[in-house]
């Protein structure tokens, strides 16, 4: 899959797992993305959570995309965006009405969002389940 091909698949599958790591334990949730494209892979969460935590002390992840039978594994470091246009673009989004209820309770300075450029992606089908693997930078 070319690179364009990759964030069109996540676009439409914006269900992902991320793979963080606390005291050499490792920790994986499922996650909702904000966006991919070629200023990076963006997605959200709060300051009270424990991923937030994890992810201050280590920012290496990996993150794993599944649609129309495809697999995409991306690797790669998180950058911590402080962004406040961007943060106000999230909670306007009409796919983020769920972030108004903390603009009700006040808790909206707890979003926190992040960003991994710049990652490596690796593809898997069942079709190439033995092929060596083939990265592509993001």
């Amino acid at each position: 899959m070319t690179k364009e091909e990759i964030f069109q698949l996540m676009n439409e599958n914006p269900a992902f797992h991320l793979a963080t790591e606390e005291d050499g334990q490792p920790r994986v949730r499922g996650m909702l993305l904000y966006r991919a494209d070629e200023n990076g892979i963006i997605f959200h969460t709060a300051s009270c959570k424990d991923v937030f935590k994890q992810i201050q002390k280590n920012p290496r992840v990996e993150m794993c995309f599944f649609g129309k039978g495809v697999q995409v594994r991306v690797t790669g470091v998180l950058k911590h965006l402080e962004d406040e246009s961007l943060k106000a673009e999230i909670f306007a989004h009409p796919t983020r009405k769920f972030l108004q209820a903390w603009k009700e309770m006040g808790v909206d300075d707890m979003l926190e969002v992040f960003c991994l450029k710049g990652g490596e992606a690796v593809t898997w089908t069942m079709e190439t389940n033995f092929n060596e693997k083939e990265p592509v930078q993001l």
